[in-house]
């Protein structure tokens, strides 16, 4: 008999346009990439609690590590919600860390950002930026809400924000969720989240052999659960959908 490792490889689901979806996107990273222009990956992590929780992993220490016997939500003192950013060319990753609720405003918030802090810096002649994510969570495909905050950030920051949504059951192959996640998950084993600030300290330490590194923002504001997109929006949206599955590929163009 050997030992193995569960993998999680059986896909739950299928959709028609899954390989054609791909296939764009491909192209699109390769066009961009090309350009000059940033490919980012984005996704949000698990929402964990603050407090004296366990969590999984060992640490080299000279004292035993006192945790709860029990994970209430109610013993917490807050909550916090890693909101990442993985640029495929430099390779580097960016977590915004929030402590309200996981919204398209919350995202939208965390590309601001991302891109006044790093992607300006880094890509100061970009014409457009191209954002890979799932298609649920706060950056849902189908949502309006998303679209309308992705328009007023794309105004904000004078850019062209392209979206390029992975098919349903395919998040796994988002690079963030293998190039960048794994490794903030190991800088965090074992240690007990007991402030913000600690999780900041933590996850600021991530990094491989192979450059990647990482920074850490904390973004301390409030967000609305619930919200709804103004009446007219989908009359009057600026939104401009591909031609080619367009309820995954859009884009977000500045207005004046």
């Amino acid at each position: 008999m050997l030992s193995a490792k569960p993998r999680e490889n059986i896909t739950m689901g299928g959709h028609p346009d899954r390989n054609a979806q791909f296939e764009n996107i491909t192209q699109l990273k390769q066009d961009y990439l090309d350009a000059g222009n940033p490919v980012i990956s984005m996704d949000t992590k698990k929402k964990e609690l603050l407090g004296t929780f366990y969590r999984n992993g060992s640490l080299y220490t000279q004292a035993a590590i006192q945790t709860n016997d029990h994970d209430f939500p109610s013993s917490a003192t807050g909550s916090v919600i890693p909101h990442g950013f993985y640029d495929l060319k430099r390779n580097t990753g960016y977590i915004t860390l929030g402590t309200s609720h996981d919204t398209s405003e919350f995202a939208c918030d965390s590309l601001f950002q991302w891109w006044v802090n790093e992607g300006i810096i880094h890509y100061p002649k970009a014409k457009s930026l191209l954002i890979l994510c799932d298609g649920g969570g706060s950056n849902s495909s189908r949502h309006y809400i998303f679209k309308e905050d992705l328009q007023k950030t794309a105004n904000a920051l004078g850019l062209e924000i392209r979206i390029a949504h992975y098919p349903p059951y395919t998040s796994k192959y988002n690079p963030i969720e293998h190039r960048f996640f794994p490794h903030v998950t190991r800088a965090c084993e074992g240690v007990v989240f007991d402030s913000v600030e600690t999780v900041k300290t933590l996850i600021s330490r991530t990094s491989t052999s192979k450059g990647l590194t990482t920074i850490v923002h904390i973004l301390d504001k409030i967000y609305e659960t619930g919200r709804k997109y103004a009446a007219d929006f989908k009359e009057i949206m600026p939104i401009v959908f591909d031609t080619h599955l367009p309820k995954w590929n859009y884009r977000a163009i500045p207005q004046e």
